[in-house]
């Protein structure tokens, strides 16, 4: 396993992490949850991530019940939770000071833990004054029960203020970001927030690396059965791949498949490798419902020192219709 700084923190994330969102609860009971964890433990992964939305809070209770089955020390862990929905109550959703100081307590309580690594402000609240948020996370972790905090989905804006704030009232700053990224979903790690990680050192979590498991090819021929788009909680996914611009992404990923042949890999080995050559991702957030499947993902970090600047350049060429040769961010 690589372990990477969480951007100019020094803290150290596994390059590869694990994270309860779709599978726990919905695909995953207690038990279950502890195999895909122990596999992913064993390879080396440190980093497990979740938020107290991933099915209302239950996600939190099965994955505290499957470490304190595990009883894996502490110290080499790195927990998360994100905070923003937490329940249908007035005061239950957003970033105010009361519902993160209440939220973060109804997650440790889930969890069964004294204080979580990371702490997410899950997206930006455009009621909550920016200003009250960073002060309340402040005193989150004055008080321990977090360590780190940061922001998920939040754009450059918003989280330089948030920095800037913090700076000023030397409050504790924003360490890291959680967005999307993968190879249909790149503007904002790669242009937006570029001036973001050596002006504040932010680090990146990253989610979603196969695009929802377009990138996997197994939504080449239809939607398989068990899948995540066949999941009564993510029909919402539906219409974006039934759209045009879903059929091109289809398109694309089957001219993928060569080069992941080439390379003797999976198709979902080689999104997660791709991910992990931008040396601005910190950790790259893999899901499974088997451990079977956390077995497989695990074998995208031998992937990663395939991608030479040569199988990059064809996979760039795929995903933006570029000429052989014309530079791009990577070269």
């Amino acid at each position: 396993m690589e372990y990477r700084f969480l951007g100019k923190s020094g803290l150290k994330v596994s390059a590869l992490s694990f994270g309860a969102w779709v599978t726990f609860k919905d695909q995953l009971d207690v038990n279950d949850a502890y195999n895909c964890m122990k596999v992913a433990y064993d390879a080396g992964v440190n980093f497990f991530d979740n938020a107290e939305v991933y099915a209302a809070g239950q996600a939190e209770s099965i994955m505290g019940k499957a470490l304190r089955q595990a009883e894996w020390p502490r110290t080499d862990l790195v927990i998360s939770t994100k905070i923003f929905w937490g329940g249908e109550g007035p005061n239950d959703k957003g970033l105010s000071r009361k519902h993160i100081i209440e939220g973060t307590d109804a997650a440790l309580r889930r969890l069964g833990m004294d204080y979580v690594d990371l702490i997410y402000c899950h997206r930006p609240d455009l009621d909550t004054p920016i200003e009250e948020t960073v002060w309340a996370l402040n005193q989150v972790l004055n008080q321990g029960k977090a360590l780190y905090w940061g922001t998920s989905e939040w754009s450059a804006q918003q989280i330089r203020q948030a920095y800037d704030f913090a700076r000023r009232e030397h409050l504790i700053p924003p360490t890291m970001e959680q967005p999307q990224y993968n190879m249909f979903h790149r503007d904002r790690v790669e242009e937006e927030y570029a001036d973001l990680y050596d002006g504040i050192g932010l680090g990146t979590t990253i989610w979603s690396p196969l695009a929802s498991g377009i990138l996997t090819g197994k939504y080449n021929d239809g939607i398989p059965d068990g899948s995540r788009l066949s999941l009564p909680n993510y029909q919402w996914l539906l219409p974006e791949l039934q759209s045009e611009a879903g059929k091109q992404k289809v398109e694309k990923v089957k001219l993928l498949a060569p080069v992941a042949a080439d390379l003797g890999c999976t198709l979902a080995q080689l999104a997660i490798a791709w991910c992990l050559t931008n040396d601005d991702v910190s950790t790259v957030i893999t899901g499974a419902s088997r451990p079977e499947q956390v077995t497989e993902n695990m074998k995208a970090l031998d992937v990663v020192r395939q991608l030479t600047p040569e199988v990059l350049e064809s996979i760039e060429e795929i995903l933006m219709n570029k000429p052989m040769g014309e530079k791009n961010w990577r070269g």
